[in-house]
Protein backbone atom coordinates (compact mmCIF):
# COMPACT_ATOMS: atom_id res chain seq x y z
CA UNK A 1 0.00 0.00 0.00
CA UNK A 2 1.34 3.55 -0.92
CA UNK A 3 0.10 7.03 0.91
CA UNK A 4 0.06 10.64 -0.63
CA UNK A 5 1.09 12.97 1.98
CA UNK A 6 -0.48 16.81 2.18
CA UNK A 7 1.78 18.71 4.02
CA UNK A 8 0.16 21.86 4.60
CA UNK A 9 2.33 25.07 5.66
CA UNK A 10 0.20 26.97 8.56
CA UNK A 11 -0.07 28.82 11.69
CA UNK A 12 -0.49 27.43 15.33
CA UNK A 13 -3.55 29.62 15.87
CA UNK A 14 -5.01 28.14 12.92
CA UNK A 15 -4.66 24.45 13.49
CA UNK A 16 -7.54 23.24 15.05
CA UNK A 17 -9.84 25.24 12.01
CA UNK A 18 -7.95 23.87 9.44
CA UNK A 19 -7.99 20.51 10.32
CA UNK A 20 -11.80 20.95 11.37
CA UNK A 21 -12.50 22.26 7.35
CA UNK A 22 -10.41 19.81 6.09
CA UNK A 23 -12.39 16.72 8.07
CA UNK A 24 -15.08 18.11 6.03
CA UNK A 25 -13.61 17.09 2.67
CA UNK A 26 -12.93 13.62 4.06
CA UNK A 27 -9.19 14.14 5.18
CA UNK A 28 -8.79 12.40 9.06
CA UNK A 29 -6.34 11.76 11.27
CA UNK A 30 -3.83 15.31 11.01
CA UNK A 31 -0.07 14.69 11.83
CA UNK A 32 0.85 18.55 13.63
CA UNK A 33 4.12 19.41 13.64
CA UNK A 34 4.75 23.35 15.86
CA UNK A 35 6.94 24.43 18.71
CA UNK A 36 4.16 25.39 21.28
CA UNK A 37 5.59 24.51 24.49
CA UNK A 38 4.35 22.02 26.82
CA UNK A 39 1.89 23.21 29.63
CA UNK A 40 2.37 22.37 33.10
CA UNK A 41 0.01 19.86 33.13
CA UNK A 42 1.28 17.97 29.97
CA UNK A 43 4.91 17.93 31.47
CA UNK A 44 3.13 16.65 34.59
CA UNK A 45 1.29 13.62 32.87
CA UNK A 46 4.43 12.31 30.81
CA UNK A 47 5.43 9.80 32.78
CA UNK A 48 8.33 8.90 30.41
CA UNK A 49 12.43 8.33 30.48
CA UNK A 50 12.78 11.82 28.86
CA UNK A 51 11.14 15.23 28.15
CA UNK A 52 11.11 15.97 24.63
CA UNK A 53 13.48 19.32 23.93
CA UNK A 54 11.48 21.81 22.10
CA UNK A 55 12.62 25.17 19.90
CA UNK A 56 11.10 28.16 20.60
CA UNK A 57 7.82 28.62 19.20
CA UNK A 58 7.40 30.79 15.54
CA UNK A 59 4.02 30.14 15.35
CA UNK A 60 4.52 28.16 12.48
CA UNK A 61 3.03 24.50 11.73
CA UNK A 62 2.57 21.75 9.57
CA UNK A 63 -0.39 19.90 9.27
CA UNK A 64 0.38 16.28 6.92
CA UNK A 65 -2.58 14.11 6.26
CA UNK A 66 -2.19 11.19 4.83
CA UNK A 67 -4.14 9.53 2.35
CA UNK A 68 -4.38 5.96 0.61
CA UNK A 69 -3.63 5.29 -3.04
CA UNK A 70 -5.22 2.53 -4.71
CA UNK A 71 -3.40 0.13 -7.61
CA UNK A 72 -4.67 2.60 -10.49
CA UNK A 73 -3.16 5.85 -8.76
CA UNK A 74 -6.74 6.73 -7.33
CA UNK A 75 -6.77 7.96 -3.88
CA UNK A 76 -9.20 6.89 -1.22
CA UNK A 77 -11.29 8.90 0.62
CA UNK A 78 -14.24 8.64 3.31
CA UNK A 79 -17.33 9.13 1.91
CA UNK A 80 -17.68 12.75 4.31
CA UNK A 81 -15.97 13.85 0.60
CA UNK A 82 -19.25 13.12 -1.61
CA UNK A 83 -20.73 16.04 -0.69
CA UNK A 84 -17.51 18.07 -1.75
CA UNK A 85 -17.30 16.44 -5.10
CA UNK A 86 -21.17 16.71 -5.52
CA UNK A 87 -19.84 20.66 -5.09
CA UNK A 88 -17.38 20.82 -7.32
CA UNK A 89 -19.34 18.74 -9.58
CA UNK A 90 -16.71 15.99 -10.33
CA UNK A 91 -17.96 12.55 -11.38
CA UNK A 92 -19.23 10.50 -8.06
CA UNK A 93 -19.33 6.89 -10.18
CA UNK A 94 -16.05 6.76 -8.80
CA UNK A 95 -16.67 5.03 -6.16
CA UNK A 96 -16.62 1.92 -3.99
CA UNK A 97 -17.38 -0.15 -1.04
CA UNK A 98 -14.68 -1.55 1.09
CA UNK A 99 -14.23 -5.17 2.87
CA UNK A 100 -16.41 -3.31 5.70
CA UNK A 101 -19.06 -2.78 4.02
CA UNK A 102 -17.87 1.21 4.16
CA UNK A 103 -17.98 3.03 0.79
CA UNK A 104 -15.09 5.28 0.01
CA UNK A 105 -14.99 7.80 -2.59
CA UNK A 106 -12.34 7.67 -5.44
CA UNK A 107 -10.16 10.85 -5.98
CA UNK A 108 -7.60 12.08 -8.20
CA UNK A 109 -4.77 13.34 -6.32
CA UNK A 110 -4.93 16.84 -8.08
CA UNK A 111 -8.44 17.19 -7.67
CA UNK A 112 -8.21 16.37 -3.63
CA UNK A 113 -5.45 19.34 -4.17
CA UNK A 114 -7.70 21.71 -5.43
CA UNK A 115 -10.52 20.76 -3.06
CA UNK A 116 -7.71 21.51 0.20
CA UNK A 117 -6.65 24.84 -1.58
CA UNK A 118 -10.08 25.83 -2.03
CA UNK A 119 -10.90 25.13 1.84
CA UNK A 120 -7.92 27.06 2.38
CA UNK A 121 -9.18 29.87 0.56
CA UNK A 122 -11.80 30.01 2.29
CA UNK A 123 -10.71 30.38 5.55
CA UNK A 124 -8.57 33.23 4.44
CA UNK A 125 -11.45 35.80 3.84
CA UNK A 126 -11.87 35.72 7.86
CA UNK A 127 -8.85 34.15 9.33
CA UNK A 128 -4.87 34.61 8.82
CA UNK A 129 -4.02 31.34 8.28
CA UNK A 130 0.02 31.91 7.37
CA UNK A 131 1.48 30.41 4.21
CA UNK A 132 -1.47 28.29 3.89
CA UNK A 133 0.81 26.44 1.16
CA UNK A 134 0.15 22.70 0.36
CA UNK A 135 3.01 20.49 -0.76
CA UNK A 136 2.46 16.70 -1.97
CA UNK A 137 4.68 13.63 -1.34
CA UNK A 138 4.11 10.29 -1.75
CA UNK A 139 5.21 7.53 0.86
CA UNK A 140 6.05 3.93 0.13
CA UNK A 141 3.90 1.09 2.13
CA UNK A 142 5.34 0.97 5.92
CA UNK A 143 4.22 -0.72 8.92
CA UNK A 144 3.49 2.23 11.19
CA UNK A 145 2.76 0.14 14.31
CA UNK A 146 5.90 -2.16 13.72
CA UNK A 147 8.09 0.25 12.10
CA UNK A 148 10.02 1.17 15.53
CA UNK A 149 10.97 -2.40 15.34
CA UNK A 150 14.00 -1.36 13.99
CA UNK A 151 15.73 0.64 16.74
CA UNK A 152 15.14 -1.40 19.57
CA UNK A 153 17.54 -3.95 19.76
CA UNK A 154 18.57 -6.98 22.81
CA UNK A 155 21.31 -5.07 25.14
CA UNK A 156 22.73 -6.03 28.38
CA UNK A 157 22.87 -3.98 31.81
CA UNK A 158 25.48 -6.20 34.29
CA UNK A 159 23.94 -9.83 34.25
CA UNK A 160 20.47 -9.03 32.55
CA UNK A 161 19.59 -9.48 29.04
CA UNK A 162 16.78 -6.65 27.39
CA UNK A 163 15.37 -8.77 24.62
CA UNK A 164 12.67 -7.99 22.39
CA UNK A 165 10.56 -11.46 21.16
CA UNK A 166 11.20 -10.97 17.67
CA UNK A 167 15.24 -11.76 18.58
CA UNK A 168 16.70 -14.76 19.59
CA UNK A 169 19.21 -14.90 22.96
CA UNK A 170 22.68 -15.78 21.45
CA UNK A 171 24.50 -18.61 23.56
CA UNK A 172 26.97 -16.43 24.98
CA UNK A 173 24.23 -14.51 26.69
CA UNK A 174 21.84 -17.68 27.92
CA UNK A 175 23.36 -17.88 31.37
CA UNK A 176 22.21 -14.45 31.93
CA UNK A 177 19.01 -13.14 33.86
CA UNK A 178 16.58 -12.56 30.93
CA UNK A 179 13.73 -9.84 30.58
CA UNK A 180 11.46 -9.93 27.08
CA UNK A 181 9.59 -6.80 26.57
CA UNK A 182 8.00 -5.22 23.47
CA UNK A 183 6.81 -2.07 24.77
CA UNK A 184 5.04 -0.64 21.43
CA UNK A 185 5.08 2.93 20.36
CA UNK A 186 4.53 4.45 23.39
CA UNK A 187 6.65 3.26 26.08
CA UNK A 188 9.95 2.82 26.64
CA UNK A 189 12.42 0.06 26.37
CA UNK A 190 14.82 0.35 28.79
CA UNK A 191 17.80 1.74 27.04
CA UNK A 192 18.03 5.46 28.08
CA UNK A 193 20.57 6.07 30.72
CA UNK A 194 17.84 7.41 33.46
CA UNK A 195 16.09 3.64 32.78
CA UNK A 196 19.40 1.85 33.59
CA UNK A 197 20.16 4.03 36.40
CA UNK A 198 17.41 2.74 37.81
CA UNK A 199 17.81 -1.10 37.02
CA UNK A 200 21.02 -0.55 39.00
CA UNK A 201 20.11 1.00 41.97
CA UNK A 202 17.21 -2.11 41.89
CA UNK A 203 19.50 -4.78 41.98
CA UNK A 204 21.73 -2.34 44.66
CA UNK A 205 18.56 -2.70 47.19
CA UNK A 206 16.10 -4.99 46.30
CA UNK A 207 15.57 -8.50 48.71
CA UNK A 208 13.76 -11.24 48.48
CA UNK A 209 9.72 -10.70 48.48
CA UNK A 210 9.88 -6.71 48.71
CA UNK A 211 6.51 -4.75 48.02
CA UNK A 212 7.79 -2.37 45.37
CA UNK A 213 5.98 0.81 44.07
CA UNK A 214 6.36 1.81 40.49
CA UNK A 215 5.13 5.82 39.30
CA UNK A 216 4.66 5.77 35.92
CA UNK A 217 5.23 2.23 35.11
CA UNK A 218 4.52 2.40 31.04
CA UNK A 219 5.51 -0.60 29.98
CA UNK A 220 5.91 -2.31 33.29
CA UNK A 221 10.05 -2.77 32.76
CA UNK A 222 11.23 -1.56 36.15
CA UNK A 223 8.30 -3.48 38.12
CA UNK A 224 8.94 -6.67 36.30
CA UNK A 225 12.92 -6.66 36.86
CA UNK A 226 11.74 -6.14 40.38
CA UNK A 227 10.21 -9.52 40.07
CA UNK A 228 12.99 -11.40 38.11
CA UNK A 229 15.11 -10.59 41.01
CA UNK A 230 13.30 -11.65 44.13
CA UNK A 231 10.26 -9.00 44.68
CA UNK A 232 7.22 -10.39 45.98
CA UNK A 233 4.36 -8.09 44.46
CA UNK A 234 4.73 -4.51 42.93
CA UNK A 235 1.42 -2.01 42.09
CA UNK A 236 2.17 0.34 39.36
CA UNK A 237 0.52 3.70 38.63
CA UNK A 238 0.20 5.61 35.59
CA UNK A 239 -1.69 8.30 33.38
CA UNK A 240 -1.77 6.39 30.38
CA UNK A 241 -4.68 3.80 30.23
CA UNK A 242 -2.36 2.09 27.22
CA UNK A 243 -0.09 1.17 30.40
CA UNK A 244 -2.10 -1.65 31.46
CA UNK A 245 -2.81 -3.64 28.54
CA UNK A 246 1.20 -3.47 28.08
CA UNK A 247 2.40 -4.68 31.43
CA UNK A 248 -0.41 -7.27 31.47
CA UNK A 249 1.39 -8.46 27.88
CA UNK A 250 4.93 -8.34 29.24
CA UNK A 251 4.10 -9.84 32.38
CA UNK A 252 2.81 -12.96 30.46
CA UNK A 253 5.68 -13.00 28.06
CA UNK A 254 8.32 -13.09 31.53
CA UNK A 255 6.03 -16.28 32.36
CA UNK A 256 4.90 -13.83 35.49
CA UNK A 257 1.73 -13.81 36.68
CA UNK A 258 -1.01 -11.02 36.90
CA UNK A 259 -1.37 -11.17 40.12
CA UNK A 260 2.11 -10.29 41.19
CA UNK A 261 1.27 -6.64 39.85
CA UNK A 262 -1.39 -4.43 40.41
CA UNK A 263 -1.90 -1.43 37.91
CA UNK A 264 -3.41 2.00 39.16
CA UNK A 265 -4.42 4.73 36.75
CA UNK A 266 -4.51 8.12 38.21
CA UNK A 267 -1.91 10.55 39.58
CA UNK A 268 -0.30 9.62 42.93
CA UNK A 269 0.57 13.31 43.13
CA UNK A 270 -2.90 15.32 43.11
CA UNK A 271 -5.83 12.38 43.18
CA UNK A 272 -6.91 11.09 46.80
CA UNK A 273 -8.58 7.70 45.86
CA UNK A 274 -5.46 6.87 44.23
CA UNK A 275 -3.22 8.06 46.77
CA UNK A 276 -5.28 5.37 48.87
CA UNK A 277 -5.30 2.53 46.66
CA UNK A 278 -1.86 2.67 46.63
CA UNK A 279 -1.23 2.61 50.36
CA UNK A 280 1.83 2.56 52.12
CA UNK A 281 4.42 -0.57 53.28
CA UNK A 282 6.55 -0.13 49.84
CA UNK A 283 10.01 -1.66 50.36
CA UNK A 284 11.28 0.19 47.49
CA UNK A 285 9.64 2.96 45.25
CA UNK A 286 10.46 3.93 41.56
CA UNK A 287 10.43 7.49 39.66
CA UNK A 288 11.88 7.53 36.67
CA UNK A 289 10.05 10.63 35.47
CA UNK A 290 11.41 14.15 35.52
CA UNK A 291 12.90 16.46 38.43
CA UNK A 292 9.95 19.18 37.99
CA UNK A 293 7.44 15.90 38.62
CA UNK A 294 9.75 14.32 41.22
CA UNK A 295 9.83 17.11 43.47
CA UNK A 296 5.50 17.25 44.20
CA UNK A 297 5.67 13.60 43.81
CA UNK A 298 8.04 13.44 47.08
CA UNK A 299 5.53 13.93 49.56
CA UNK A 300 3.84 10.81 48.34
CA UNK A 301 6.94 8.89 47.80
CA UNK A 302 8.03 9.13 51.35
CA UNK A 303 4.22 8.43 52.97
CA UNK A 304 4.41 5.40 50.83
CA UNK A 305 8.01 3.81 51.26
CA UNK A 306 7.71 1.67 54.76
CA UNK A 307 10.70 3.03 57.68
CA UNK A 308 14.08 1.38 56.09
CA UNK A 309 12.95 1.54 52.57
CA UNK A 310 14.15 3.29 49.82
CA UNK A 311 13.33 5.48 47.32
CA UNK A 312 14.70 5.48 43.79
CA UNK A 313 14.44 8.55 41.36
CA UNK A 314 15.82 9.38 37.79
CA UNK A 315 15.07 11.21 35.09
CA UNK A 316 17.12 13.64 36.19
CA UNK A 317 19.39 15.81 34.50
CA UNK A 318 22.48 16.11 36.71
CA UNK A 319 22.87 19.77 37.29
CA UNK A 320 18.43 19.92 38.87
CA UNK A 321 19.82 16.05 41.09
CA UNK A 322 19.95 18.86 44.01
CA UNK A 323 16.78 19.98 43.33
CA UNK A 324 15.16 16.78 43.49
CA UNK A 325 18.06 15.53 47.09
CA UNK A 326 16.50 18.99 48.69
CA UNK A 327 12.80 17.75 47.92
CA UNK A 328 13.54 13.89 49.49
CA UNK A 329 15.14 15.61 52.63
CA UNK A 330 12.76 17.91 53.59
CA UNK A 331 10.10 14.65 53.41
CA UNK A 332 12.46 13.18 56.06
CA UNK A 333 14.81 11.20 53.98
CA UNK A 334 18.63 10.80 54.30
CA UNK A 335 20.09 10.53 51.19
CA UNK A 336 21.87 7.80 49.81
CA UNK A 337 23.75 8.36 46.78
CA UNK A 338 23.24 10.38 43.35
CA UNK A 339 24.58 8.19 40.46
CA UNK A 340 25.30 9.69 37.37
CA UNK A 341 25.30 8.21 33.80
CA UNK A 342 26.20 10.49 30.87
CA UNK A 343 23.48 13.87 31.69
CA UNK A 344 21.77 11.75 33.78
CA UNK A 345 21.13 11.37 37.40
CA UNK A 346 19.67 9.13 39.59
CA UNK A 347 19.17 10.37 43.64
CA UNK A 348 18.27 7.51 46.14
CA UNK A 349 17.04 8.22 49.53
CA UNK A 350 16.22 6.25 52.58
CA UNK A 351 13.61 6.60 55.42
Amino acid sequence: MKWVKYRIKTTTEAEDIVISSLYDIGLDGAQIEDKIPLTTMEKEQMFVDILPETEADDGIAYLNFFVEEGEDGKLLLDDRSKEVKKKVGEDLSYSLYTDDGTEKIIWDRNELLDAIKDALSEIKEWMDIGEGTVEIDTTEDIDWLNNWKNYFHQFVIDDLLITPSWEEIKEEDKDKKVLHIDPGTAFGTGMHETTQLCIKALKKYIHDGDKILDVGTGSGILGIIGLLYGAGHVVGTDLDPCAEPAVAENLEMNGLSLDKFDFILGNLITEKDVQSKVGTGYDIVFANILAEVLVPLMPAAAKAVKEGGVVITSGILKEKSQMVADAMVKEGLTILSIDTQGEWASVTAKR
